[in-house]
């Protein structure tokens, strides 16, 4: 497991390129029957990958957990974008088709991971969180999401924001998940963007070219810098920083949040006059 620390916003504005794409990149999310996972020390949160394709994968908790199974201390949430595949959980199967997601409550003592079909394997984003309360574990459809609708063809960034762990839909302590799907012509996301100090959030760009790259918008308002991403990474944005992006082609992307609530419409909207 990879692990990444927290940064004070000061020392952020004093990173160079490298530096920045050292502490919020996650550059492999997938590999073949693997589970790629990294520890972030912004609210705990855990980003990953969980790819089988001829082997059944497990959640395990290393050392950096400190507890016996994955899922003693924390919940979790899971959006397939790839072929289908099953979770079983504690002895339940689940299969999940493209765009389907998951919900796993506290408690659960084991979790695996299979394909159905080699040649079209399943692709488990992966975000998790500590929790304080068991709640149910279940399968979410796209179909089962609620829907928000939002943007303008005008600004470039209208948008469908499909809501998976999110409390209209189902219950979660602190982890709140879903995808963003642009409509055709729209690049921006997020845009004018926002802060919430009271929670982090996790972006996963997909679904892009070989050659499209999204210029993601973070930092403070007032000091903004830009990460350059390439298709099916992951970056992570504290509380402190505004998360934003525009894309040079087609893409859409998996959001996950987690800290002091699970308020949605809870951030901090800054002016695009206040940009800088």
């Amino acid at each position: 497991m990879d692990i990444k620390y927290s940064n004070h916003p000061d020392d952020v504005k004093r990173y160079t390129t490298d530096e920045l794409r050292k502490h919020f990149l996650i550059e492999n999310i997938f590999t073949a029957d693997a589970v790629n996972l990294t520890y972030s020390h912004i609210d705990r949160i855990i980003v990953g990958g969980i790819m089988p394709v001829k082997k059944t994968l497990t959640l395990t908790a290393g050392k950096e957990m400190g507890v016996d199974t994955f899922f003693e201390r924390r919940e979790g949430g899971i959006i397939n974008i790839g072929g289908k595949g099953k979770i079983i959980v504690d002895g339940i199967m689940y299969e999940l088709g493209y765009q389907d997601g998951f919900y796993i409550g506290k408690g659960v003592k084991d979790i695996t991971f299979e394909c159905v079909d080699a040649a079209a394997p399943p692709r488990f984003y992966f975000n998790s969180c500590p929790a304080h309360h068991a709640f149910t574990t279940r399968a979410v459809t796209l179909n089962d999401a609620k829907k928000v609708h939002l943007g303008d063809k005008n600004t470039c960034n209208q948008r469908t924001i499909n809501q998976y762990v999110h409390p209209d839909v189902l219950e979660s302590c602190q982890l709140v998940m879903g995808m963003t799907i642009l409509s055709e012509g729209s690049i921006w996301n997020t845009m004018p963007c926002h802060t919430h100090e009271r929670r982090m959030e996790a972006y996963f760009y997909f679904d892009m070219d070989e050659q499209t790259r999204v210029f993601h918008m973070m930092g403070q308002p007032d000091e903004t810098r830009h990460i350059i991403i390439a298709n099916e990474q992951a970056v992570l944005s504290p509380s402190w920083s505004i998360h934003s992006g525009v894309g040079t082609g087609r893409y859409t992307f998996i959001w996950g949040m987690c800290g002091e609530n699970i308020t949605f419409t809870d951030m901090d909207h800054i002016a695009m006059c206040d940009l800088k």
